[in-house]
C-alpha cells in the first residue's frame, strides 16, 4: 500500500468520524433543547399551582365563595393542560414526559374543586380548550352553577373568563 493510499483511507476515517461526532453533537443538542422547553413548562405549572389551595390539591371540597375566588387561577391551570395537550398531538414533548403530565393532569381533574372549576370554565369558554375537552370531557354545569360563579367576580369589577373577552 503506498503512502497515498494510507493517507487517503486515513482521511476517509477521519472525515467519518468528524461527520459521526457532529451527528452525535446535533442529537445531543435537540435532547438539551427538548428538555429545556418541557422543564419550561414545568416552571409555569408550579407557578400556577401554587395559586390553587393545598385543599383542591388534597381533593378536599372548598367553599363556593373561594372557588370562584380561584376561577382566574384554574382557568390559567387549564389553558397550560391544553398547551401541553396540543404540544403533544405536535410531537413536541417526549412520549415519557407527556404520560407523566397526563397522569398529573387527569389526577387533578378528577379532584372536586378542579373538576367543578373545569366544568364551569369548559362552559363558560365554549370554543376553547380543544386538546383539553378530549383529554379530560368537562361534566355539564347547570346554568344556575353557571350564573351564580359568574355574578360574584364581575360585580367586584374583577377580571374573569367572561369580562376578559
Amino acid at each position: 500500500m503506498t503512502t497515498l493510499a494510507v493517507l487517503s483511507a486515513l482521511s476517509n476515517v477521519a472525515t467519518a468520524s468528524g461527520v459521526a461526532v457532529a451527528a452525535w453533537q446535533l442529537f445531543t443538542t435537540r435532547q438539551q433543547a427538548a428538555t429545556a422547553f418541557e422543564d419550561s413548562l414545568k416552571n409555569q405549572y408550579r407557578t400556577l399551582i401554587a395559586r390553587i389551595p393545598i385543599e383542591a390539591l388534597f381533593g378536599e371540597d372548598i367553599p363556593e365563595k373561594k372557588q370562584t375566588e380561584l376561577l382566574p387561577h384554574f382557568y390559567g391551570y387549564f389553558d397550560l393542560c391544553n398547551e401541553q395537550a396540543f404540544l403533544q398531538k405536535k410531537g413536541r414533548i417526549s412520549a415519557e414526559t407527556w404520560e407523566n403530565w397526563k397522569d398529573g393532569i387527569t389526577g387533578n381533574m378528577s379532584r372536586p374543586a378542579f373538576a367543578r372549576a373545569w366544568a364551569q370554565v369548559a362552559e363558560r369558554a365554549s370554543g376553547d380548550f380543544e386538546h383539553l375537552r378530549t383529554l379530560c370531557p368537562p361534566a355539564p354545569v347547570t346554568p344556575t352553577q353557571v350564573e351564580s360563579r359568574r355574578t360574584p367576580l364581575a360585580s367586584r369589577g374583577e377580571t374573569t373568563v367572561s369580562n376578559v373577552e
